[in-house]
């Protein structure tokens, strides 16, 4: 392969330390992220003549017109790197878990004195106890559901003295223990929240141990309320564990790991092992794996899944050799605070079928979600294909864009531009659209001014696409096949005026969809359209223009609440856009500088004690 004079002089001056290196295609977007100890050597090698023999470094080859590195102290430094760099920029050569911003986690909130039992996405250093990630946030809460009952913790905000009259209903129906009464004091509580967190662990038989101490101990007392309420503590964590899978007592706590692959997707499985007991299981799935081996596939999910997950054991067992074991394993024991990681590829024995048994569920999560898929894909075939029928389109609308117009008696109006592919919603590619110039409540001029302001950045596209160097907005580059307008003939006939305004009437076909009959507008027929009842195409134009309605309201909201607090921070002498910005930095929110003390106020810049009490008086 010939490389060009600008590679060639990137290659021959690289250095050869440590580090990563970020590749980038012709519009400068990063499309590979890799580590290397010498950062020359490695680089060289995807332009040898025998790395060319594997298709995907050949495809990647072919679209490197920048490379750039950045220099660390150690191989560990440069793996840490990487898997930043990879979190944050996705980069489609790179194999990676897919979604893996969203996956939800069960946080304990241990900083605080009666700590609560939430569900989040978003990890922090903030003292919280954490477990996952998972892969169902409806499975997620389904299990909170059944600890709630053996672990009644709070839900509610009241400030907890123990000296409330009466409980809320939650204590009255056995889901909560009612600090705020005084039935469980602070000690028990907390208690209580650890055993919980013991259980999420895997870690029942101490539980279990002390429970049956607590309970005998209130019977020989004679407490057999308190007895009796242990007892069914007792049972209640009894039936969960008998459902259990029993590998082994000799087990130390272990993560089994396996993969099945098809037609370029793959399904990486977990099992988690936590007192010789199988407690739990979650799927994975990784994007970018097309052309990857499997020992890379591998690779990539044991850095990504680990830099995600709170705890890691002490054992990990793999399907297969990878060629960063080593370095892994560094990386791995720092996790663990220096305690060792053993990671281990069973040839036999127990460990070994437990790795069969994993690849046997990811094989057959696999094929269920490929057939989901295939399911899916079948009904949105369909639904474009009655929509191209019913409306007399020219082909399948496979880009379709739906608009839609929020505002509160005129002010803070926004309109929202939601994008569907292949009858799938594409959310990266939503935009919303401050109304600029429209005064009062008028949705038809509003709307006007969204559509002209979203096909003018179409053309501004194409003429910036003519210059070297552009990168046109994704959402605004091309145009859609089918345009939908929440709304009736009125809304119908604001966006026709905007596409003859703009020559693009005939290359553009647009509809509207009013709600009351879910009856469709088109252009030039008098009369209206109602899709079949029970038809693929009404439920996908009904989903399009929902999620346009929720996504304007959103936006809406979003901006009436800046707005709100603006003005009423703007409407105390003395303050100022940078100190209106300091305080809500400082405090989060109006309730939040309500809520401070004068000398907290005084905290921040330019806010002497003079200013805070007029900002007092002014909130109050």
């Amino acid at each position: 392969m010939e490389i060009s004079e600008h590679i060639q002089g990137i290659l021959d001056n690289a250095p050869t330390k440590p580090g990563c290196y970020i590749m980038k295609d012709s519009q400068d977007t990063i499309i590979y992220v890799g580590k290397a100890i010498n950062l020359r050597n490695r680089l060289r090698s995807y332009f040898h003549a025998s790395s060319q023999e594997d298709m995907k470094t050949r495809k990647l080859v072919r679209q490197i017109v920048n490379i750039e590195w950045i220099l660390v102290g150690s191989e560990l430094e440069a793996l840490i790197l990487e898997m930043n760099l990879i979190k944050k920029h996705r980069p489609r050569f790179n194999v990676r878990l897919k979604d893996d911003k969203r996956y939800p986690y069960v946080k304990v909130h241990w900083n605080e004195p009666y700590p609560k039992v939430t569900v989040t996405r978003q990890m922090s250093e903030d003292g919280g106890r954490y477990f996952g990630p998972y892969t169902s946030v409806w499975a997620v809460h389904q299990t909170l559901d059944v600890l709630r009952k053996i672990f009644p913790y709070l839900t509610c905000d009241r400030e907890i003295t123990g000296k409330d009259e009466r409980p809320c209903l939650y204590y009255d129906i056995k889901l909560c223990s009612g600090p705020c009464i005084g039935a469980v004091d602070q000690m028990r509580y907390r208690q209580m929240i650890s055993d919980l967190c013991d259980f999420l662990a895997g870690h029942t038989e101490p539980i279990v141990a002390r429970l049956q101490q607590e309970m005998e101990k209130a019977a020989e007392e004679l407490r057999f309320e308190r007895a009796a309420a242990l007892r069914d503590q007792i049972q209640a964590i009894d039936r969960i564990v008998e459902k259990q899978k029993v590998v082994s007592p000799d087990y130390i706590d272990s993560d089994v790991i396996a993969m099945a692959r098809s037609n370029g997707d793959a399904c990486v499985q977990v099992f988690f092992i936590r007192g010789g007991k199988l407690i739990g299981r979650e799927y994975f799935l990784m994007e970018g794996a097309e052309a990857s081996q499997d020992s890379d596939v591998i690779s990539s999910f044991l850095k990504q899944f680990y830099d995600q997950t709170p705890t890691v054991p002490p054992q990990v067992l793999l399907p297969n050799e990878i060629e960063e074991l080593q370095i892994v394993k560094e990386w791995l024991n720092t996790r663990r605070s220096g305690q060792k990681v053993e990671i281990r590829v069973p040839a036999q024995g127990p460990q070994h079928e437990l790795v069969e048994l994993a690849t046997e569920n990811a094989r057959a999560t696999l094929e269920s979600l490929k057939a989901q898929w295939q399911a899916d894909t079948n009904r949105q075939t369909l639904a474009l294909a009655e929509l191209q029928s019913e409306l007399g389109l020219l082909a399948p609308p496979n880009r379709i864009e739906c608009y839609d117009i929020s505002n509160t008696q005129g002010t803070a109006a926004v309109g929202s531009m939601v994008v569907f592919e292949q009858g799938v919603p594409k959310k990266n590619l939503y935009r919303r659209f401050n109304i600029r110039s429209v005064i009062g409540p008028d949705d038809f001029a509003s709307m006007e001014e969204t559509l002209t302001r979203r096909f003018s950045r179409w053309i501004a596209s194409q003429e910036a696409g003519q210059a070297p160097g552009s990168k046109p907005d994704p959402s605004f580059a091309f145009l859609p096949d089918l345009v939908i307008i929440d709304g009736g003939k009125g809304q119908l006939g604001r966006a026709v005026r905007v596409l003859e305004r703009l020559d693009l009437s005939k290359k553009v076909p647009v509809v509207s969809l009013a709600k009351q009959q879910e009856e469709i507008f088109v252009p030039g027929q008098a009369q209206s359209i109602y899709l079949p009842r029970h038809s693929q195409a009404l439920y996908l134009v009904q989903r399009i223009r929902d999620e346009a309605h929720r996504f304007a309201i959103t936006s809406h909201r979003s901006r009436r609440d800046k707005a709100g607090v603006a003005s009423r921070l703007d409407a105390v002498p003395g303050i100022g856009p940078s100190r209106r910005k300091a305080l809500l930095e400082k405090f989060g929110s109006i309730s939040g500088i309500q809520e401070a003390s004068l000398e907290q106020l005084t905290t921040v810049k330019g806010v002497n004690h003079q200013l805070a009490q007029v900002i007092k008086e002014h909130l109050e």
